[in-house]
């Protein structure tokens, strides 16, 4: 049985979805950042979603953001349906999209600190892979420190797959906040620049030291995207659900899943055996939105 998620009201998360068999359907193009803009904008409105930041890489995405509603898979379907339909449309393709391994990965980061670390991960990426020098030279959506807290962005309907007289707006905008926990827009957006730096700076050593060089835009451009990379990707690995350097936050956030787990298992089986009445842990979802069943409330 696969351990259920927690979806609580309030929680930051470092989000990431990789395409089927790791083939570079997200490779940067007009249409692609168009398309995944523009439904990520949706998806963020339609579902109280707070957008810190994201990376989209051609067999990849990140972002980092703060689900205020508890509606964190709901959100993820619309994205995931959405962005894969209209990114096969543009493909000429109808197969499987996203990768059949698992769902998407959702990571909680517990401090401050951690929110800080994973978002200069995932604006590092580009330069981890072995892509482009910089982060900034990257073709595919990418967040700039400087415009978190800063920026509002227009994303404009696609001309492909989607209706021009249907439902959905002509253009919505994304807001692009700064996460919780830190003092000011201007003092994470410091403290992120600089730690984006160490990190390009620590993958550029590492690649050097491999006799690596990097790819480069107009190559990444030149790829098909039903190409994938050469060397294989590490599989049965764990899977963290919360991220943490202090290694006692680390175990009390794994404690409080676990608890979270055990008592979700035990109001399953008696929900099953017909107690309606039973209470699930706060933080239940797909119970909660399919069936109705009773969830505690929320501790603030």
């Amino acid at each position: 049985m696969t351990a259920p998620r927690r979806v609580l009201p309030g929680t930051t998360y470092l989000i990431t979805r990789r395409c089927s068999e790791r083939r570079f359907f997200l490779r940067p193009s007009e249409a692609v950042n168009e398309i995944v803009l523009f439904v990520l904008a949706l998806a963020a409105r339609r579902y109280g979603v707070l957008v810190h930041a994201f990376c989209v890489l051609s067999n990849h995405a990140h972002l980092v953001v703060t689900d205020t509603t508890g509606s964190l898979p709901g959100f993820m379907q619309y994205l995931d349906s959405l962005v894969a339909r209209a990114v096969n449309a543009s493909l000429g393709r109808f197969e499987g999209f996203w990768s059949s391994d698992a769902s998407y990965s959702a990571v909680e980061p517990l401090g401050a600190e951690d929110v800080l670390a994973k978002t200069a991960y995932v604006l590092a990426n580009p330069v981890a892979a072995g892509l482009v020098r910089r982060a900034a030279e990257w073709p595919g959506l990418w967040t700039s420190p400087e415009q978190i807290g800063a920026a509002k962005l227009t994303a404009r309907k696609p001309q492909r797959f989607f209706d021009p007289k249907g439902y959905l707006p002509d253009e919505v905008e994304l807001q692009l906040t700064v996460p919780p926990g830190f003092a000011s827009a201007a003092e994470f957006r410091a403290l992120l620049s600089s730690a984006v730096q160490e990190l390009e700076e620590k993958h550029r050593n590492a690649l050097a030291a491999q006799g690596r060089r990097f790819l480069g835009v107009a190559r990444v451009l030149a790829q098909s995207p039903f190409a994938r990379p050469a060397a294989g990707e590490p599989r049965f690995e764990l899977k963290p659900r919360i991220a943490a350097r202090d290694k006692w936050r680390r175990i009390e956030g794994i404690l409080r899943l676990r608890s979270f787990v055990d008592a979700y298992r035990k109001a399953f089986e008696a929900w099953r055996s017909s107690a309606r009445d039973v209470v699930f842990p706060a933080g239940t979802y797909l119970l909660r939105v399919l069936h109705g069943v009773q969830c505690a409330r929320v501790r603030t």
